[in-house]
């Protein structure tokens, strides 16, 4: 059987492809300031890397874009829709969320968009989803012997965690142009992947010239001028949140639903149960910049994975773009792939992803493994 025809896909390839997006790369982000460069004294960059590790953040709040241009067919927004999770769109688009961060054990973000306004907010022990265009929350209790923090899409300071872990011997390192992000002025830091292979051309990662914290990150695929994904303050405040923030009061009329043990709340209000949860078997293949994902989804050849939901049409629409993808086949076996500016995913009929930033070629070499 097809694996367009495995609904584990459909579960598994959106989480798939945005984290192979950050492999090495973090999310890319645009310039969203305009003028002339701020004259700032010189750093290397060993300073502004030990800036980064020492800064300290207390509190911060503010409103960040994310941009992506990957060059893909409309998957992540559909998929989204098919599997009850409009943050997955985020690997898409343009999107506005507002942010507040109060330490380790309280933060929230809020994805705004034209239809409503989407929430997670974390305070202490209890975690917070809300949607409110369904006018539906829940809230989840954390264990207090496994502290943990909520799953929010990546801030430019998540992204930019996520990036430097990429710098070893395969990455190098250097100061870019000074620039205005949000207000304020900033160093830019630049990681450059020395092998080629890599379709990621640069990351630049714009550092607060006071506070030292990531205002911006923009990745540049290869042979691309402009970014191909982008998040980046446009406003940012480095005072504390008042803990009224942090604080979820259902609006009038919401229905609540409290998530057991084994259950966690999804972004849209929704819950998921142990088997929703279940990660597949996932292997690396290589090193660095290159580095390839592969995951089995489940078995192909019998239909693995659950059904598609009878309320969700979209899932039907979700796999016809999925079957609608060039078919490739080698003496790696055969499948489906999609390829953008910064990855490639080769969808296998065996039930397996393989995703790397890198060419369809690598995928095909790690597929035979």
């Amino acid at each position: 059987m097809s694996v367009m025809k495995n609904r584990a896909v459909l579960r598994w390839l959106v989480p798939v492809t945005a984290g192979v997006a950050v492999i090495g790369g973090g999310a890319a982000v645009g310039t969203f300031a305009a003028g002339a460069d701020p004259a700032l004294p010189p750093r290397s960059a060993a300073q502004l890397l030990e800036d980064l590790r020492t800064s300290r953040l207390d509190g911060l709040s503010g409103t960040v874009v994310q941009r992506a241009d990957l060059g893909l067919p409309p998957i992540a927004a559909l998929a989204g829709q098919a599997t009850g999770n409009d943050l997955a769109g985020l690997v898409s688009g343009t999107h506005t969320l507002r942010v507040w961060y109060g330490g380790e054990d309280r933060q929230r973000l809020a994805l705004v968009d034209t239809l409503g306004e989407q929430d997670i907010l974390r305070n202490g022990r209890d975690v917070w989803t809300w949607n409110s265009r369904e006018n539906t929350a829940t809230h989840r209790k954390l264990p207090a012997d496994a502290p943990e923090r909520a799953t929010v899409p990546a801030t430019p300071a998540d992204a930019a965690d996520r990036a430097l872990e990429a710098i070893d011997p395969t990455t190098a390192v250097t100061v870019g142009r000074t620039a205005t992000v949000a207000g304020r002025d900033a160093y830019e830091l630049v990681l450059t992947p020395r092998d080629k292979a890599s379709l990621v051309h640069q990351v630049r990662i714009a550092l607060d010239a006071k506070e030292h914290v990531p205002l911006r990150l923009q990745v540049l695929a290869d042979g691309q001028d402009e970014p191909a994904f982008q998040v980046a303050f446009t406003q940012v405040d480095f005072r504390t949140p008042e803990a009224d923030q942090f604080r979820f009061n259902p609006p009038p009329g919401v229905k609540v639903t409290e998530a057991t043990e084994g259950e966690r709340p999804g972004p849209a209000g929704k819950r998921f149960d142990k088997k929703d949860a279940e990660k597949p078997d996932v292997r690396t293949v290589g090193t660095g910049w290159t580095t390839v994902v592969v995951a089995k989804i489940g078995d192909a050849a019998t239909g693995g994975g659950a059904k598609p939901r009878a309320d969700a049409p979209d899932a039907q629409m979700l796999g016809q773009v999925l079957g609608d993808l060039p078919k490739v086949s080698g003496d790696w076996g055969s499948g489906r792939l999609l390829s953008g500016k910064l990855f490639s995913v080769l969808l296998t009929d065996d039930g397996r992803v393989i995703a790397g930033l890198v060419t369809p070629e690598r995928l095909y070499e790690a597929a035979k493994g």
